[in-house]
């Protein structure tokens, strides 16, 4: 591959990277409040013992339970791409 072919591809790589760690952080955000949201559900859900609070602990564990799942291939994600961005710089570092 040409220096300036995975010089290039090494700059996409890094840009990616960048959105997609800024895209973790809301998301470990998002998980926080999500997973609080859910943990006061239950409790409510326990100590009112009715359907309805039931239901609200069960979307509310849903929707953290979907973040949690988006959390998790945002971490995939990023370390793929870290793994991509080592093998470039080795080969941008075998040409020199």
């Amino acid at each position: 591959m040409a220096r300036s072919l995975l010089e290039r591809r090494l700059g996409e790589v890094g840009d990616r990277l960048k959105h997609v760690r800024a895209d973790l952080r809301v998301a470990d955000e998002q998980l926080a409040q999500l997973a609080d949201e859910a943990d006061e559900a239950r409790l409510r859900a326990l100590v009112s013992e009715t359907p309805l609070a039931e239901k609200e602990h069960r979307e509310a564990s849903k929707h953290a339970e979907a973040m949690r799942r988006h959390r998790d291939q945002l971490v995939a994600e990023i370390q793929h791409l870290e793994q991509t961005q080592d093998q470039l710089l080795d080969r941008l570092v075998e040409q020199a």
